[in-house]
């Protein structure tokens, strides 16, 4: 076994350990007409998508700036076609703000696509994917948003894989307050290698299960750590190493249509 999967396997044992969020007391069931179900006294809840209907779920508060962390796992097998989703938005409108984590699903023995994307006032087209590096069907893993005055960092198993930093002059997400929203729905359209792959509905339904939800606010205790948090050299190595072997798109190569100063240097 690897290092990088001994390393992820402790830090994610670890955070397992804290966690102490309800979805019950935290979350609604916002459609799907029966399709999202809180299970274990609260502790777990799953997400289903038919021919039908797919489902999600959104936090009863909104916040302006936190840190979310949630454990997933994903849908197995041929999930093609469809898409399941952990992300932050203000009230949907043409001025909204969003930060996407979409996990595209895959046909049986392709890696799933993890889709990212920010959006500042209804703009987005700020897209970069990630092949994982684990089978995220086998067992929960964790996936965090974290969103603070100074930077955005998205990470799976407290890897960071993405960093979107509060500039002078670049649009930020800083006065709308945002929930944390969970969905999975259909997407054959575009999701499976650009729509050539359909869902197959002799599959369904697709299930996908979320555990731990947790949010740190500006007023939790210990607040000032995340908050305050940079960058630090080990960040920075494990960020190019995402880049390296797993980045599959970033919207900072395209030709045209960019602010530069959005693209970071690692």
């Amino acid at each position: 076994m690897s290092p990088l999967f001994l390393l992820s396997g402790i830090i994610l044992s670890t955070f397992v350990a804290s966690c102490a969020g309800n979805f019950y007391q935290d979350v609604a069931v916002t459609w799907g007409n029966g399709r999202g179900k809180i299970l274990n006294g609260g502790n777990l809840l799953s997400l289903s998508l038919d021919k039908e209907s797919g489902s999600g779920f959104q936090t009863n508060q909104e916040y302006l700036y936190a840190k979310f962390d949630v454990q997933m796992k994903l849908v197995p097998g041929n999930s093609a076609g469809t898409v399941t989703t952990f992300y932050l938005s203000s009230p949907p409108g043409g001025d909204h703000d969003e930060i996407d984590l979409e996990f595209l699903g895959n046909s049986s023995g392709s890696p799933y696509t993890l889709h990212t994307n920010v959006y500042v006032g209804g703009k987005g087209n700020r897209e970069q994917e990630f092949n994982l590096w684990f089978d995220p069907t086998q067992r929960f893993h964790l996936y965090t948003i974290l969103w603070s005055p100074h930077r955005i960092i998205l990470l799976v198993d407290n890897i960071p894989i993405r960093v979107f930093e509060n500039k002078i002059g670049v649009p930020y997400p800083k006065t709308k307050p945002m929930s944390a929203r969970a969905t999975l729905w259909d997407a054959d359209q575009w999701a499976t290698q650009g729509g050539r792959v359909k869902t197959d509905w002799s599959k369904a339904p697709f299930t996908a299960y979320y555990s731990n939800l947790n949010i740190q606010t500006t007023r939790s205790v210990g607040s000032k750590a995340w908050l305050k948090r940079g960058l630090s050299r080990k960040d920075r190595k494990w960020i190019r190493w995402v880049r390296k072997y797993h980045m599959i798109y970033d919207y900072c190569n395209r030709s045209s249509g960019i602010d530069r100063r959005e693209c970071l240097k690692f």
